[in-house]
């Protein structure tokens, strides 16, 4: 029985990128596993540590030896000479009648079949740590002293212990041992280990460092809402800023601090933007969401008067908080509307003109929308004006996060109408995967509007996205524009929309067929889209076969597949429609009407007359998009066309009867391609 131990591995560096701390823990789990795996090594669990200061793995019940593998080594044919064959069987230090035969093909071949002994675990794990530390994902690596060693930070500690044994070995200029560091202020000594075992504990006390990091953001989270209880308020708690503060804290201590209530005059999305960015502080609201003049902040020590930091930050903050009013007092000085001519010295994208350029398309593409969506058009022609003007701002220039939100703000400022200014925000909704949509219909025209210039600008000069390089974001603005038009449930056609846009450019390079690419890029985002709603690839391209353009009637279909699929008879249509277009493909599609009188077999009989009774209400239902209901009247279809196929000899020998039944195949294709493509399921 093989032994098994716990292993721990600890590197020990500078604080190491707060933003990246989770990536790189999680990517040296995967590599210390991916290594042991590769090499047959056994263990029960691995767990990854992480703290500002270190990175960890420990792998529990790990085998401290390799299993023996069994190998087989061919040599040559038993018709070779002797002299190859008794040079082979020394090089594989056995005598000749040690060697087996075996059968290959149509040749007999001498093979010698051998056990080589596993390795020792921990003869192989440096490399494995080594080879995980070099996997890392990280941009750009550092130098630093007189070392060649190059890390993300500087590295000053190594841990290798396979139960209570040292690993030998260098890695990284390091040289491993067993012991370990505790928090920066609180322990600044070193902690021996004597196993792996005891690693968590001895960091927790007297280390002064809770190093498992998924805990450090439950001890954050916890101390964090523990305050707001004080104020009897609610306080916000951004997933990513949490993550964050835990990647910058190895003993979390929560603090609140007050900032001047006059500061609350400022839009609340620039104050609070302002304390998330610049100093990682969790605002405060009241029960009707409105900001509170408090936050709180998460300090990496445990202070003997904690007033003294509570004083620091609010120092530290009101500058940042100060700045934000006036750069909001000083924008309201000049209406909106007035930074348009500035508009003009920034370049949009160097073929395509200058951001004043692109409001001038979006203000027509936009007006044009708002008309077919039952908008608008004067407020959607407004807010396409206004649209990039924020830019120009005091304030987004210094949180350029804010864009649009500033907008919405000056705009109302202005005396706009409340829905020009909505939209100003609106038109970057959807910013991210699942994030909210524009709700005006003013807010609906402008973003679609925005997305649909850059989308076909860019593809009119021919720089569509190339493998991961997308730098304006064009799968995530044409999910965004997919997003908008189905659930807002918008009867809108890709082509027209995206020809309209062209029209704006004049001629561009690659103009000739820019409608149909950027169409069919769009189309293709459609994949992603109904991956995550765990809609099968067939079901996906059974309907993009078929390339409807209108994005609302696309998701019609796919819902209407994926139910079909859920019917008993769904798996002999798609057979039978599989079968029929190749038989339509050999022979062609006809587009001849199906002669009664040539019908002579009962089975044909029964389907043409079937066919004939659900092809009006089942066309009806194509032109009202009921494409669920088609499909199940469709159905009924199925033992019918099993019965043809039984029965009928499509292929007769009678031209006429061959070329009738071809007919009535056809016939029977065009039906089921009024929905989708499902020979392709």
């Amino acid at each position: 029985m093989v032994d098994q131990q716990d292993f721990l591995v600890e590197l020990g560096t500078e604080e190491l990128p707060p933003k990246a701390l989770k990536t790189l823990s999680n990517a040296f789990l995967a590599g210390i596993e991916s290594g042991l795996q590769q090499n047959a090594i056994q263990y029960d669990s691995a767990r990854a540590y992480a703290s500002p200061r270190r990175l960890a793995v420990i792998v529990s019940g790990l085998s401290t030896q390799q299993p023996d593998r069994v190998f087989e080594k061919r040599g040559p044919a038993t018709s070779a000479p002797e002299k190859a064959v008794q040079g082979f069987a020394g090089s594989c230090g056995v005598t000749l009648a040690e060697l087996e035969t075996m059968e290959v093909g149509k040749g007999t071949y001498y093979v010698y079949r051998g056990t080589e002994a596993g390795k020792q675990t921990q003869d192989l794990l440096p490399e494995i740590v080594a080879q995980s530390l070099n996997a890392l994902p990280i941009p750009k690596r550092m130098r630093w002293g007189a070392r060649r060693t190059e890390f993300v930070r500087p590295v000053h500690w190594l841990v290798m212990l396979m139960g209570d044994q040292v690993i030998p070995c260098e890695i990284l200029g390091l040289t491993s041992g067993n012991t370990t560091r505790g928090h920066r202020f609180h322990f600044n000594q070193t902690i021996e280990l004597a196993s792996a075992a005891e690693y968590e504990a001895k960091l927790l006390s007297p280390g002064k460092v809770i190093v498992d990091f998924d805990r450090r953001m439950q001890t954050i989270e916890a101390r964090v809402l523990a305050e707001a209880r004080k104020l009897n308020a609610r306080v916000v708690i951004d997933p990513s800023l949490l993550e964050e503060v835990a990647a910058l804290n190895e003993w979390p201590v929560a603090l609140t601090g007050r900032f001047e209530e006059r500061f609350l005059d400022v839009p609340s999305e620039a104050l609070i933007s302002s304390m998330k960015a610049n100093q990682k502080y969790f605002h405060l609201v009241d029960t009707n969401n409105q900001l509170l003049p408090y936050f709180i902040t998460v300090a990496n020590i445990e202070s003997n008067d904690p007033a003294q930091i509570i004083s620091g930050n609010e120092k530290v903050i009101r500058p940042r908080l100060a700045d934000a009013a006036f750069f909001f007092n000083q924008d309201k000085q000049h209406p909106l509307i007035s930074r348009t001519e500035k508009l003009k010295s920034i370049v949009f994208q160097h073929d395509l003109g200058t951001v004043f350029e692109k409001t001038q398309r979006i203000e027509t593409l936009a007006t044009a929308i708002s008309e077919r969506i039952g908008g608008n058009p004067a407020f959607a022609a407004r807010a396409a004006q206004l649209s990039k003007c924020d830019l120009m701002t005091d304030m987004v220039f210094e949180f350029t996060e804010l864009q649009g939100l500033m907008g919405y703000h000056y705009a109302l400022h202005d005396g706009e109408p409340a829905e020009v200014a909505s939209a100003l925000n609106e038109q970057y909704m959807p910013r991210f995967s699942g994030d909210e949509l524009p709700h005006t219909r003013t807010g609906i025209a402008l973003a679609l509007a925005d997305r649909l210039d850059t989308l076909t600008g860019l593809f009119g000069i021919n720089q569509p996205p190339t493998g991961s390089k997308d730098p304006f974001a064009l799968r995530r603005q044409s999910l965004g524009i997919l997003r908008i038009i189905i659930e807002h449930q918008l009867d809108l056609d890709l082509v027209e929309l995206t020809n309209l846009a062209a029209s704006q450019y004049g001629q561009l390079p690659g103009q000739a067929d820019v409608a149909q690419r950027v169409v069919d890029f769009m189309l293709d985002r459609f994949k992603a889209w109904y991956d995550e709603q765990a809609i099968s690839a067939e079901i996906y391209l059974s309907v993009h076969a078929l390339r409807p353009t209108q994005p609302l009637d696309f998701d019609k279909r796919i819902q209407a597949v994926a139910a079909f699929t859920q019917l008993p008879e769904a798996k002999d249509l798609a057979a039978a429609n599989k079968r029929v277009s190749n038989i339509l493909s050999k022979q062609g599609t006809s587009d001849a009407e199906v002669n009664e009188n040539l019908l002579v077999e009962v089975a044909e009989k029964t389907l043409y007359q079937l066919m004939s009774e659900i092809e009006p209400d089942v066309n009806h239902l194509f032109s009202t998009g009921a494409y669920t209901e088609a499909m199940q009247r469709l159905a009924k279809l199925n033992d019918p066309i099993n019965q043809f196929f039984d029965d009928v000899m499509v292929m007769a020998e009678d031209e006429a009867l061959r070329l009738n039944r071809l007919a009535l195949l056809s016939k029977l294709r065009k039906l089921f391609l009024g929905v989708a493509d499902i020979s392709l399921l």
